[in-house]
């Protein structure tokens, strides 16, 4: 494969269209581009969990390391399908080695009785925001599903798999940093004190 990128700046999206990997080319609001950059996004974010994991230096880093990279070889390959339609890169091994892995993280997790705030260390915090802009990405692909795009369930399946995941490993990797979650109060308003000026 040659150099694809042997130039940065083009100039041809001055005009407020993109172009799409089959040639064609689309306004920079359209549904495909806002998707793309969630997905785009949403790998940003998962980066920077890894990045936060090898400096925490938690226990299994090389493990959390592996996964980590594979899900961002997967959104790589999820963002090339939405910029080039009708193309398919994802197989479903994706969507079947995170359940595997929810499932393992799950055994030695206890039973969750409430909600928790997407807080605790800064490693937990950064997978609750990776969480929170899969479940983004995941609504604009709907979105674009729903105007008969072709997007096939795969990807579907994957970017809600992943929220899952990421909603178990930070739940996992409390754990392993800080210890307890943050637990939501109920009556929160009930324990306000407000001094008289």
């Amino acid at each position: 494969m040659g150099h694809r990128l042997s130039k940065i700046y083009t100039r041809t999206g001055d005009s407020g269209s993109t172009g799409l990997g089959d040639g064609s080319r689309v306004a920079k609001d359209d549904l495909r581009i806002t998707a793309l950059g969630d997905v785009d996004e949403l790998n940003s974010c998962v980066g920077v969990l890894r990045a936060q994991i090898q400096a925490s230096q938690i226990e299994h880093t090389t493990a959390w390391d592996k996964k980590l990279s594979l899900i961002q070889h997967w959104l790589f390959d999820l963002g090339g399908e939405v910029c080039i339609p009708n193309y398919h890169l994802l197989q479903a091994v994706c969507v079947e080695f995170l359940e595997h892995d929810i499932d393992g993280m799950n055994e030695s997790l206890p039973m969750l009785k409430d909600f928790i705030l997407p807080s605790g260390s800064l490693v937990c915090s950064y997978a609750h925001q990776a969480r929170a802009v899969c479940r983004r990405a995941e609504r604009s692909l709907m979105s674009l599903q729903s105007r008969d795009q072709n997007i096939q369930a795969t990807a579907l399946q994957l970017l809600n798999r992943l929220s899952d995941w990421l909603f178990v490993a930070s739940r996992t990797l409390q754990r392993a940093t800080d210890g307890g979650e943050v637990l939501w109060q109920k009556n929160i308003n009930d324990t306000i004190e407000i001094e008289p000026r």
